[in-house]
């Protein structure tokens, strides 16, 4: 199946797709993945450092959220299915065998180098009117993480790699980026 040759697709359609093939469905317009490039190294070291400190803060916890990295489907609606780099869900019953049906609790972005306004501008937008309460997005060109929450849901707030960062659906959670970064050799 040639991707850019589709306008528009139902979500049946959607999901009758080859499943050996990543695609997003956004307001009804396919997106393939793999036009996004592969991920950098540092793309990777990312997911897997954010998703290794949130993991353990919910399991220290005994919490009942659970997180996800991509690929994982989440179903925004009928017209739209996204893949974000990390997905925290803390309602279960929003989760099927194929992903999460709903807004999410917190979603992280890792910006691509070869599409960043995938990230900041159409993800960003879909995030926010979806109702997800935490949206971050990670940005590792710039070394810059941008912070949407339910407390200011169109307010960013700005911070660098320099920085730690409060979660706020969390009392007692932030990350802390010069911590993350010392680990990764680039």
């Amino acid at each position: 199946m040639d991707a850019k040759q589709i306008a528009y697709m139902t979500i049946e359609e959607f999901d009758a797709l080859p499943e050996d093939e990543r695609f997003e469905l956004i307001d009804g317009v396919l997106y393939p993945l793999y036009d996004m490039g592969e991920p950098i190294r540092l793309h990777q070291e990312l997911v897997t450092r954010l998703l290794g400190k949130i993991l353990n803060h919910i399991d220290s916890k005994n919490g009942d959220c659970r997180v996800y990295p991509a690929p994982f489907g989440v179903r925004l609606s009928e017209k739209t299915v996204v893949e974000p780099d990390i997905t925290v869900v803390c309602d279960k019953d929003k989760l099927t065998d194929k992903g999460c049906t709903g807004a999410p609790d917190w979603i992280i972005e890792i910006v691509s180098p070869s599409n960043p306004a995938h990230d900041y501008l159409e993800k960003c937008g879909l995030y926010l009117n979806a109702g997800v309460r935490e949206f971050w997005i990670v940005d590792p060109k710039y070394r810059r993480v941008t912070v949407y929450n339910e407390e200011t849901p169109y307010i960013p707030h700005s911070y660098t790699f320099e920085d730690t960062v409060k979660v706020s659906i969390y009392d007692d959670l932030a990350i802390s980026f010069p911590e993350i970064m010392e680990r990764i050799e680039l």
